[in-house]
């Protein structure tokens, strides 16, 4: 019994297809995992931001700014850092654009996603550390959805194992190592990264939950899980990638990542150790329609002067009349 659970989980197949057809349109299962993730942070950051007295769906209007900004400079940061790619000798540099084929960074995604949520936020009037706070466990969620992705590409895998989990990448492929047989298997560091973000995910909610981390906290904390585990991933990965010092971007970018979060944790604790009073700015507060307020509002409540007394009939005395 035992052999023959080894030989069943002996290694983890790649999928065969990574895209359908439907007519003229081609659908990639790289996309679709984007997208499920996408959604999946935006459903549940609506629901904790709503929780905590934000307008319902107002994530809605910070996502239409946060979310296009993050894709197109998480896709200028990857092709920079892998500039060979698409620019080099022989190299097509109109694949710079070809999104679809894999290829987006989650350090540029979120450069530019932070510019597009502070000006959501600034529109929204939404404090922009507290929609950072309650994005954090959904943002890890639809990373974690999005390395399937990587997984129906046959990319980003690790360095060749043994383990019974080693993983299967159909031969030749574009970062297959020159020298090592076909049926190699590697590190399938797509699943290393997957386990480690939804254990994060546990770990967010936990805490936030625990130690009431709030005014950017949360966040700080999320960049230094996220970005410690892909610390370890990033050095055993194979693709090709720029060195600098000895060390691929992606590790210094990681490493960034946890002084990022540190420094943030610090600061804010130090600026900000009370409760957050409310997720809006001062003066932008919302109020749902029918609730009673008590300020800010001369709705139903007459702010005109009072009428000035006239005497009728002449001067009041205060002593009767003498006939």
């Amino acid at each position: 019994m035992i052999t023959v659970a080894a030989g069943v989980f002996a290694s983890i197949p790649s999928p065969s297809i990574s895209y359908i057809d439907l007519g003229p349109l081609r659908i990639h299962f790289y996309a679709l995992c984007i997208i499920a993730g996408i959604v999946a942070a935006v459903l549940w950051t609506n629901a904790r931001l709503t929780k905590r007295g934000a307008e319902p769906w107002v994530v809605i209007d910070i996502a239409l700014l946060a979310v296009p900004l993050a894709i197109v400079t998480a896709r200028i940061y990857h092709v920079l850092t892998h500039w060979d790619f698409y620019f080099g000798e022989g190299r097509n540099p109109l694949s710079a654009l070809y999104i679809w084929e894999g290829g987006i960074a989650i350090y540029g995604a979120l450069i530019g996603g932070a510019v597009g949520a502070w000006l959501g936020c600034r529109w929204t009037g939404i404090r922009f550390w507290t929609f950072a706070d309650a994005l954090a466990p959904g943002l890890l969620l639809a990373q974690a959805i999005g390395r399937f992705g990587n997984w129906f590409n046959q990319e980003l895998y690790g360095l060749p194992t043994d383990l019974p989990w080693g993983l299967e990448i159909d031969y030749p492929n574009a970062a297959w190592p020159v020298g090592l047989p076909e049926g190699t298997l590697f590190h399938p560091t797509f699943l290393y990264e997957v386990i480690w973000n939804v254990a994060g995910v546990v770990v967010l909610v936990a805490a936030g939950r625990a130690l009431k981390l709030q005014w950017g906290r949360l966040f700080g904390l999320y960049l230094i899980w996220y970005s410690a585990g892909r610390i370890v991933w990033e050095s055993i990965r194979i693709d090709p990638s720029e060195i600098i010092l000895g060390l691929r971007t992606n590790v210094w970018a990681a490493i960034f990542g946890v002084v990022v979060g540190i420094a943030i944790m610090i600061v804010q604790n130090r600026r900000h150790p009370g409760r957050e009073p409310s997720p809006y700015v001062p003066g932008r507060e919302w109020h749902p329609d029918g609730a009673v307020q008590s300020q800010d509002t001369d709705d139903f409540v007459d702010v005109s002067e009072p009428p000035t007394s006239e005497p009728v009939g002449g001067s009041a005395t205060s002593t009767p009349a003498t006939k």
